[in-house]
């Protein structure tokens, strides 16, 4: 693109400035804050709008040239469970409408359904497209934790108006595709670009943190039950004498008070693996190249996982994969090449497949090469950005054209008189502006 774009991604609980590996601090802050610099690396103008989640915080924290956090005062000035936040997305999409009324982006990205719902809010009666990632899908949650699910009872609904009114959908992988599909939304407004990875911080050459002579396989990710830690703490007991890492959880005192860690520990004394697991708490990100290269394999045991970086950083280190056969695992781990796939929550055949590499090394290492040149070719996030702004590229024309038919008519010509050919119309939106609904509340 020759013209720089003013960008506003819209991301209401996952701030690019997060410490990992809390409750709600995981891959999508990592993908915000990566695609917020590749962005600003290709010259256009970024804005990440998060809510405000602590006291004294400056409205604006820059990340890199052309590219600024915003701090959005909407409830309380504290930590909240995202779960927890619907309410006040009425207070953030009011505050970007004064903000943009006068100062419009080009292009307003929301991150996750309720940052979709405040960039509608937000838009209300501009003519500004709206992309739309929503990084997971409630129907896939209450699918899979049914009554367990906290999520606010209206999402999926709120979802599915929200999928219809804005002006394009990015799926992170085909899976998704397919639940969008079945929502009812249509599949042209929906445009497939995946999560990536730093392939210059994940990378195979480098220091590996320190071994204690055992196999090692390592898990990275928060420690939620969803990620499926008690199906690679149950294959251990069936891989013999390999140690299981897992990384993930609160860095700080409440680590061992957390009751996901409890259920953890328990659960593997229970199966006589106590002394071979392993509970390292949030690990910096900095610190996760060289514990990914320490291990043999790494495992991604998730029930369902919308897209999963893990995978990635994994494979950029050089380092095999064996995955559930969820969501983005069934396009990132390519099965029998960098890695292996599973049924999703089977211990027995994570087992099975761990043993079987383990015996393996010279495949192992086939498949950590692999698993690199996979990365290089299709994840970088220089890749993932550039496909990400031809999405934008599209509807930046679609929004050009329809401002200037406006422009036009304001001044007496005839409306659409300066309207390029097939701009009138937002693509893949039936509604024309597409964000003039109600779907914000």
């Amino acid at each position: 693109m020759t013209t720089p774009l003013k960008i506003a991604l819209v991301s209401e609980h996952a701030s690019p400035l997060a410490v990992l590996g809390g409750v709600d601090a995981g891959g999508q802050n990592v993908h915000v804050a990566a695609l917020a610099d590749a962005l600003g690396g290709l010259g256009h103008r970024v804005t990440v709008y998060t809510r405000r989640d602590a006291m004294g915080l400056a409205v604006e924290v820059p990340l890199r040239q052309g590219v600024i956090v915003h701090h959005v005062p909407a409830g309380p000035a504290r930590e909240m469970s995202k779960d927890d936040l619907l309410p006040h997305m009425g207070a953030f999409g009011a505050y970007l409408a004064a903000r943009w009324a006068d100062d419009p982006p080009d292009i307003v990205h929301g991150h996750y359904w309720m940052s979709g719902l405040a960039a509608l809010r937000g838009t209300r009666g501009l003519d500004i497209p709206v992309v739309q990632t929503f990084h997971a899908l409630g129907k896939v949650k209450r699918r899979h934790q049914g009554p367990a699910d906290t999520s606010p009872p209206r999402r999926i609904a709120a979802e599915t108006a929200l999928g219809r009114t804005c002006h394009r959908i990015i799926a992170t992988c085909h899976d998704e595709v397919e639940e969008l599909c079945s929502m009812g939304l249509p599949f042209s407004k929906t445009r497939v670009v995946p999560c990536g990875v730093d392939t210059e911080l994940f990378t195979p050459r480098g220091p590996a943190a320190p071994r204690n002579g055992r196999p090692r396989l390592v898990q990275i990710g928060r420690l939620v039950p969803r990620k499926g830690a008690d199906t690679a703490i149950s294959a251990l007991a069936s891989i013999p004498g390999a140690e299981l890492v897992i990384a993930g959880g609160p860095a700080d005192d409440r680590f061992e008070a957390d009751p996901e860690v409890r259920r953890l520990a328990a659960l593997a004394q229970r199966n006589g693996v106590g002394h071979r697991l392993v509970l390292l708490g949030g690990v910096p990100r900095e610190a996760m190249p060289a514990l990914l290269r320490s291990a043999d394999l790494v495992v991604c045991p998730a029930r369902y996982e919308p897209f999963g970086i893990v995978p990635l950083e994994a494979m950029a280190c050089g380092v095999p994969v064996v995955a559930s056969s969820v969501g983005g695992h069934l396009d990132t781990v390519a099965d029998r090449t960098t890695g292996r796939l599973f049924p999703a929550g089977n211990a027995q055949a994570l087992a099975a497949a761990v043993n079987e590499l383990l015996a393996a090394p010279h495949l192992r290492e086939h498949y950590g090469a692999a698993g690199r040149r996979r990365v290089l070719a299709r994840y970088g996030w220089h890749q993932v950005a550039a496909a990400t702004e031809r999405v934008y590229e599209e509807l930046a024309a679609y929004a050009f054209g329809l401002r200037g038919a406006r422009t036009s008519a304001a001044r007496g010509a005839a409306p659409g008189g300066n309207r390029a050919p097939g701009k009138g119309t937002a693509p893949g939106n039936g509604s024309g502006t597409g964000t003039t609904t109600g779907a914000a509340g």
